[in-house]
């Protein structure tokens, strides 16, 4: 084993800059209900985004340092600063998940269990080569599972189980979800396929249409169709869905989804009522591919919510028991219902040349990027 340990943290300074950077650590010493983790493959998930760029104008951005250590420096602007003021000067370690091998372990029997073996971990700073935590953020993958496949079994596969649990736990009978070719996005209509959920998936490409219904979908409406408001509409008649997971955020898609829910509950109200229907309409929104205003054309009654979705408040709902069941369903099925598709690999010194941070910003569906830090 290498004396390096080379992490990449964020740190945003009273001077409005962001840096992004390489750093060599210590390698660490396991506590007694810890192990260390080599990591070998880490996913670049828009969360991660969130803490690295953390709100600066990445247009701005540019590299300096040298090949084998580059540093990206961007501007923050001015008022963005008072609500990153917690995290002024401090350099935060960045990265929500992994995978690799444990190569030491802590004294307890938990630990000890997990010496030699493949895990799965969450809970920050996997963006680099050797990473302690407790067992307990650990997830031991199946014998022959390799980290590359074990890398994303945290924020995708427990985002799109908790939007089947609390759709079950609402009340709700069949669920909409916009972004749907995301890898979340395919996870879900693979939960959905095998739990017998209606799921309405929309996307904005006929190429994503294709790709959903090869994979067995039965319904998918393209935003950019002319027919969209009809063929969402027609669907939820259909499916009777009364609750929408929302990525995108900003514009009026949200809108366009409760008036969709209010015109198929409609058709089933007897008399009319200034009200609305009573029929409860839930749109979570737990993303931000657009940070613009939400905006709401209130055409759609009073019986609805719009709410933020963040995976761990929706976890502390749940329960331990449902959450520990949604867990070993991941590692069972991390290489057909949870399987992650990775369209690019970059090492961390790869992460921070301006051409991969580019590309990665973008955040495109059906481009997902694999953090290797042992390359």
């Amino acid at each position: 084993m290498s004396n390096n340990n080379i992490q990449l943290t964020s740190t945003i300074s009273e001077d409005n800059k962001l840096t992004l950077a390489l750093h060599n650590i210590e390698i660490p010493t396991p506590g007694a209900d810890e192990v260390v983790i080599r990591i070998e493959a880490a996913p670049l998930n828009p969360s991660d985004l969130g803490v690295m760029f953390g709100a600066a104008d990445m247009s701005t951005a540019t590299q300096s340092g040298t090949e084998q250590s580059p540093t990206i420096v961007a501007d923050v602007p001015a008022q963005a600063m008072p609500s990153l003021a917690k995290r002024v000067g401090k350099a935060i370690p960045v990265g929500n998940e992994g995978a690799g091998t444990v190569i030491a372990a802590g004294s307890s029997e938990a630990a000890q269990a997990l010496m030699g073996k493949t895990v799965a971990v969450i809970g920050g700073g996997t963006y680099r080569q050797y990473l302690s935590a407790n067992v307990q953020s650990c997830l031991e993958l199946k014998e022959g599972t390799t980290a590359k496949e074990g890398a994303s079994s945290f924020v995708n596969p427990l985002t799109a189980l908790a939007m089947v649990e609390t759709m079950r736990a609402e009340g709700h009978k069949a669920i909409i979800h916009a972004a749907a070719a995301s890898n979340l996005g395919q996870m879900l209509n693979r939960i959905c396929i095998a739990d017998g959920i209606d799921l309405i998936n929309i996307v904005r490409k006929p190429e994503q249409e294709t790709l959903l219904r090869n994979m067995g979908a039965k319904y998918v409406v393209n935003s950019s169709s002319e027919s969209f408001i009809a063929d969402l509409t027609a669907a939820i008649i259909e499916t009777g869905a009364t609750i929408a997971f929302d990525p995108i955020g900003g514009g009026q898609l949200t809108s366009d989804i409760l008036n969709c829910m209010e015109v198929a509950a409609a058709k089933d109200m007897k008399e009319h009522s200034v009200y609305g229907s009573d029929t409860f309409k839930q749109v979570y929104i737990y993303g931000a591919l657009d940070r613009g205003p939400i905006t709401l054309n209130r055409n759609f009654g009073f019986a609805w919510g719009v709410n933020g979705f963040l995976l761990f408040n929706a976890l502390g709902k749940l329960g331990t028991n449902t959450v520990v069941a949604m867990r070993k369903r991941i590692a069972d099925e991390i290489t057909t219902t949870f399987a992650s598709n990775y369209t690019h690999e970059v090492s961390l010194t790869q992460a921070l040349q301006l051409q991969s941070l580019e590309a990665y910003s973008k955040q495109a569906t059906g481009e997902k990027y694999l953090i290797t830090p042992q390359q």
